[in-house]
């Protein structure tokens, strides 16, 4: 086996046939596959997690279609390299196939670059990313492709692939590999088949002095933490860490958090994807705790895509610490979790008579709008009325946590509605 060449590469699939995974997609009669199968592909975005098949896929579209294939990576690539590529593929009859992974990280005027070869049938574009498309891809952009959704791997689909792995490694290094335990190794893959197959040739290499290797949880995990900077290296643990800093963020450590931070900044990685992280975490894990942090954080993604870098490193600094040590609550979060619940458990119950709008008078004669009580017309700019469906009349979604804000708004929740709530 060439030690250069990893396994998950060398075990990349080359047809949708052994293509493991994304049946919603690729699976008999699937909406993708059709795309494919009738040679008349659109420009697309794959949406998803990393290591669940989005290079491969591209790889394997451009292969039945017998197109030329451009690759082009966003965090290395700029808008010369997406010129030089387009003049190329001015020459390629039939239309070239142009891959762009990480699309997320190319600026607005590099994916402005791409737009007049996509609208004039020079490239397919294929660009992969693990970001919301609607928030990374420019709208003239986005608006010429097909976004299309990939799911991690299940844990069958893991297994599979495991022994697949397995197989390779025993029949390329004339070796037995026993593995007595595979949670550890599902575990650290997360759903992405390459840290499947990046643990695994770790874990085989590290042993390799025994004709038999065994593998059990313990000396899985001992073996990968001695080796996690062989993932740094490769971006491998890009969501390892971010996960640490939300979760430090969460757990009201701000020196943690900044030390997960300086390993996000030493590693290059993506100002907005930090900024835009702890966007989310101001308002699902503090939320009216203390209202003040959102917008903060809502500054700081701001902010840094007007100050760019190094400097917006000091200000992802700053709202780091400040949310850290923020007062937490999830109050705000588990109050939609708890409304979605019930919507899906109940369907589309009818809005009350007396909530509904009347602009006509065969609306207002059958009573709608009728009862209706304006805040405003009353003291304290409250009145008593019903805004549930009849039907979940006086469940509580909102539970306000133990912290001084909320506690003044469970006070003033408890006297405005008294015991209809509970609060």
């Amino acid at each position: 086996m060439n030690g250069q060449t990893p396994l998950a590469e060398l075990l990349r699939p080359k047809d949708l046939d052994n293509y493991i995974g994304q049946e919603h997609l690729i699976g008999k009669n699937a909406i993708l596959r059709k795309v494919i199968e009738s040679e008349n592909i659109p420009s697309m975005i794959l949406w998803g997690p990393p290591g669940v098949g989005k290079t491969t896929l591209a790889f394997i579209i451009s292969q039945q279609l017998k197109r030329p294939f451009y690759t082009l990576s966003a965090v290395s690539s700029g808008v010369k390299d997406v010129r030089k590529v387009i003049e190329s593929a001015k020459n390629d009859f039939g239309g070239a196939i142009l891959f762009i992974d990480e699309i997320h990280r190319f600026s607005k005027s590099q994916q402005d670059s791409l737009l007049g070869a996509v609208e004039k049938g020079i490239i397919t574009l294929i660009g992969a990313t693990t970001e919301n498309p609607s928030f990374e891809v420019i709208s003239p952009l986005l608006s010429r492709c097909q976004v299309y959704i990939l799911k991690s791997l299940d844990k069958k689909q893991l297994l599979y692939l495991l022994s697949v792995a397995k197989s390779h490694l025993e029949k390329e290094k004339n070796i037995k590999i026993e593995i007595q335990e595979d949670e550890a190794l599902l575990k650290i893959s997360g759903g992405d088949a390459r840290k499947l197959f990046n643990a695994l040739e770790l874990f085989v290499n590290s042993e390799f002095n025994s004709e038999t290797i065994i593998v059990t949880n313990k000396k899985v995990l001992e073996v990968i933490q001695e080796n996690l900077t062989l993932y740094d290296k490769s971006g491998e643990m890009h969501y390892d860490i971010i996960s640490a800093f939300i979760k430090s963020l969460r757990g009201s450590d701000p020196n943690a958090a900044v030390y997960w931070l300086a390993r996000m900044v030493e590693a290059g990685e993506d100002p907005k994807f930090i900024a835009r992280r702890m966007l989310i975490l101001a308002s699902e894990d503090i939320g009216n705790a203390n209202p003040n942090a959102l917008l903060l954080a809502n500054t700081c993604f701001d902010a840094v895509n007007k100050i760019g870098w190094p400097e917006g490193r000091i200000i992802l600094s700053q709202t780091a610490i400040y949310l850290a040590s923020s007062p937490k609550s999830n109050a705000s979060y588990m109050a939609i979790k708890n409304a979605e619940k019930t919507v899906q458990q109940t369907g589309s119950l009818p809005v009350p008579l007396h909530l509904r709008n009347a602009p006509t008078k065969l609306m207002k004669n059958i009573d709608y709008g009728k009862g209706y009580k304006y805040a405003h017309d009353h003291q304290g700019n409250f009145t008593e009325l019903e805004f549930m469906p009849e039907k979940i009349k006086g469940q509580n979604f909102y539970d306000p946590g133990n912290n001084p804000r909320e506690n003044d708004i469970r006070k003033r929740l408890k006297f405005l509605w008294k015991n209809k709530y509970r609060y």
